[in-house]
């Protein structure tokens, strides 16, 4: 029997992120699932992390803490308030304040350095573009000047001894079409964790910018939602 390659799949305890994990282990990639703390606010997803990791059977699962509290400048990571009841048009002009400095720049470099060390190839993450909130480093551009620097940065890359992929199987799919490929994938969305702005006992708001993108996609598929809500 042929071992599976290692993937290491960036694991919020997210919505996207528990079906990319399902997609890669679809794809037939023996799981190394990696979890940062990185002092977000809505730390609950952690939990929500090591929920869906335990219910996907991954081969490894690593929670790595750094602390970008220490920058601030994001209403994840500072003492910013977090937007409520914004309507859909304004959630999808500008940056918001929600957005943290570089971070799918940090977290991926961190993939990166887990990945070569295990001789994984494959790293996969839930970003979006369609229905993403204006957030720079979720763009197929960032994605491919990511895999290029891998590429260039890491000893076995330079060896010739593969090729660095950056997988983002959701980059071009709606909400609703990721609900959708996560429930076909046997994703258990009620382990889930979305809300930036959760109560201090982890129920989402239902009002911030994350949870009124989930909340709709669920409407317009006619489906509850079973996170649990304030």
């Amino acid at each position: 029997m042929t071992a599976r390659k290692p993937a290491v799949v960036l694991l919020s305890g997210g919505l996207d992120s528990s079906t990319v994990l399902a997609w890669a282990a679809k794809e037939g990639f023996e799981l190394c699932a990696l979890t940062i703390n990185y002092g977000q606010r809505h730390a609950f997803e952690l939990e929500a992390a090591r929920k869906v990791a335990r219910a996907f059977q991954v081969a490894r699962h690593v929670e790595l803490a750094i602390d970008l509290r220490a920058f601030g400048s994001s209403a994840l990571t500072a003492e910013i308030e977090v937007p409520k009841d914004r309507p859909a048009e304004a959630i999808a002009h500008g940056i918001p304040v929600t957005y943290v400095p570089a971070r799918n720049t940090v977290l991926l470099s961190l993939a990166l350095a887990w990945a070569e060390t295990l001789g994984a190839f494959d790293i996969a993450l839930g970003v979006n573009c369609v229905d993403y909130s204006g957030y720079p480093d979720c763009r197929p551009e960032f994605l491919n000047a990511f895999e290029m620097l891998a590429n260039l940065a890491t000893q076995a890359g330079v060896e010739g001894r593969g090729k660095f992929r950056v997988h983002a199987p959701l980059i071009q799919l709606t909400k609703e079409e990721i609900i959708t490929l996560g429930l076909s994938l046997g994703v258990d969305y009620g382990l889930t964790h979305t809300c930036y702005d959760p109560t201090p006992a982890g129920l989402s708001c239902g009002r911030c910018d994350a949870c009124t993108i989930r909340l709709q996609a669920f409407h317009k598929l006619n489906l509850k939602d079973p996170a649990p809500y304030a």
